[in-house]
């Protein structure tokens, strides 16, 4: 039942409404619901992952805290929020991972890693870190210029990798509240497994079929 409520629930689902909705309001262990979704997650953390290709769009955003922009201070007492990477190929995958920084090199990293040499173009804003970043991709950059209010330049755009990050907020805003920096990349991977099988029929049966042949998590572990 667990599983069949996370995968339907496009925006997640969280633990106190599991508790609620198999256990009921006064019954059943907030920590029990917990430890059995972040169980399911585990199950949705893929290893192998196919390189993008075609048109792929690359940006960054920002969940958690009060902090704005790329000044981005780990550490700092005022700065919360944590890094948000996204790469999806235009009528693809997306892909999520939770960045240290959005720094040339972190990002010359995950665009290195998960971008398909043979790529048609790469679209991105005009962040500065971005060029650089490219590495053997440069003559395939193409740049949308928000800051001077354009968003759509023909198929210049990075509107589809924009759309996954409103999914994922949303989750975030309406049903987590609150993500510790710690677990954030277990929710990244939620809900990138559930959105790039958003078509398929056999999205719960295949969740199962992770769950099967993930590596155990230990509650200590999960913890520690």
């Amino acid at each position: 039942m667990a599983v069949l409520l996370l995968v339907e629930a496009r925006k997640g689902f969280s633990a106190n409404q599991l508790r609620r909705t198999i256990w009921g309001q006064h019954k059943g262990s907030y920590k029990t619901a917990w430890y059995l979704f972040h169980r399911i997650r585990r199950a949705m953390t893929e290893v192998d992952k196919p390189a993008l290709g075609g048109t792929v769009e690359v940006d960054e955003t920002f969940v958690g805290g009060k902090q704005r922009g790329h000044q981005h201070k780990p550490g700092h007492p005022e700065c919360r929020k944590e890094v948000v990477l996204g790469i999806r190929q235009r009528g693809g995958d997306v892909r999520f991972f939770h960045a240290g920084d959005v720094r040339v090199g972190t990002l010359a990293a995950f665009i290195r890693d998960n971008i398909a040499e043979d790529v048609d173009v790469i679209v991105t804003d005009e962040y500065g870190a971005y060029p650089p970043a490219m590495g053997q991709f440069k003559a395939k950059h193409k740049t949308i210029k928000h800051k001077a209010g354009i968003y759509v330049d023909g198929d210049i755009h990075t509107n589809t990798v924009e759309n996954a990050f409103s999914l994922l907020k949303r989750g975030i805003i309406g049903t987590w509240h609150r993500i510790s920096a710690k677990h954030l990349a277990a929710y990244l991977a939620e809900m990138e497994f559930r959105f790039n099988r958003r078509n398929r029929s056999d999205l719960f049966l295949d969740t199962l079929r992770h769950m099967i042949t993930a590596d155990p998590l230990t509650f200590e572990k999960l913890t520690a």
